[in-house]
């Protein structure tokens, strides 16, 4: 196994005939998670990835879980729950810069993870477990959870991935700032924003976020800097990479996720940081062109297609 990731899926729905909802008799149904969306992101990329997590013993549950492993991501640790029901959110996107979300998770089937649902032995055969501030944000037995899975990923050997994947909506800001911080501390790897970074730090810098981050015990930091690119931090060096332009944005929701699938992908292969972040790059693009939250999450094949008529595009200016 390549990669572990650990936290909640839950049913999509968008307006169809009207982006507003209040004027839509119609939607269309999808499934949607940071967690699963990269782990489909790396699944396309050629890697081995299960995913951790709780759903409703309903027809919701059943059709994500069939969904998510027709796309080659291992379920085997999925749990059903009897009781909590597969949570459930509507997404409008009224155009590319404004995206509006409402959400029907509280008291979710995934909310009611414990670290009963954990398996060492199946984290400890990964090489990366990937996990998001979102899952300890959705109840305090995610919390808990989430901090066991590190705890069995540092006694194993196995090296974390933390997205800070702020969402302010779920918990307070100081509660946030407190768990962000120390998840970030306890990880390998980290790939925040520059917002997010603003929000644990009180800085917008990225070179003094970088620092911070580091000094907080990651090995390597990579920050997004949105339409720029990002940078990699690492004790020895500080890279920008730039990002690629694309004609148009359809949908943004997922890019961040397709960036991590990218990035994680590129250190999987034992790509130079400069080549790995690239990929990311690369892929958040793409997943910004297509709608959804990761339908345009590409293969290898495409996102090597995508890279290298970019650079063509480059030579011709």
């Amino acid at each position: 196994m390549d990669v572990v990731t650990i936290g909640e899926t839950m049913v999509l729905f968008t307006p169809e005939s009207s982006p507003l909802m209040r004027y839509s008799a119609m939607y269309s149904r999808k499934f949607g998670g940071a967690e699963s969306n990269v782990a489909i992101g790396l699944t396309r990329l050629g890697h081995q990835v299960g995913w951790i997590s709780k759903v409703g013993n309903d027809e919701f549950g059943t059709a994500m879980v069939s969904f998510i492993r027709g796309e080659g991501v291992d379920v085997s640790q999925v749990k059903k729950s009897e009781s909590a029901p597969t949570g459930l959110y509507f997404k409008e996107v009224r155009h590319a810069g404004n995206v509006q979300v409402q959400y029907y998770r509280k008291g979710s089937a995934a909310s009611t993870l414990t670290i009963d649902d954990l398996d060492a032995d199946y984290i400890g055969q990964a090489k990366y477990l990937h996990i998001t501030g979102i899952t300890p944000a959705l109840s305090d037995s995610c919390y808990e959870t989430v901090m066991k899975a590190i705890a069995i990923a540092k006694e194993k050997g196995v090296k974390v991935v933390f997205d800070p994947n702020l969402r302010k909506k779920l918990w307070s800001e100081e509660r946030a700032r407190t768990v962000l911080l120390e998840i970030a501390a306890l990880s390998d790897i980290v790939l925040p924003g520059v917002a997010e970074g603003d929000f644990m730090f009180g800085e917008k810098d990225p070179l003094k976020l970088g620092e911070h981050f580091l000094e907080l015990g990651a090995e390597l930091v990579v920050l997004k800097v949105g339409a720029k690119g990002a940078y990699y931090f690492t004790k020895d060096e500080h890279v920008l990479v730039p990002g690629f332009i694309v004609e148009q944005v359809i949908d943004p929701v997922g890019a961040g996720d397709g960036f991590a699938a990218g990035v994680i992908s590129g250190l999987l292969e034992g790509l130079p940081l400069l080549n790995c972040v690239e990929r990311g790059n690369a892929v958040g693009a793409m997943a910004t062109i297509v709608p959804g939250d990761f339908e345009g999450l590409p293969t290898l094949r495409e996102i090597e297609s995508f890279m290298n008529s970019s650079d063509d595009e480059d030579i011709n200016r």
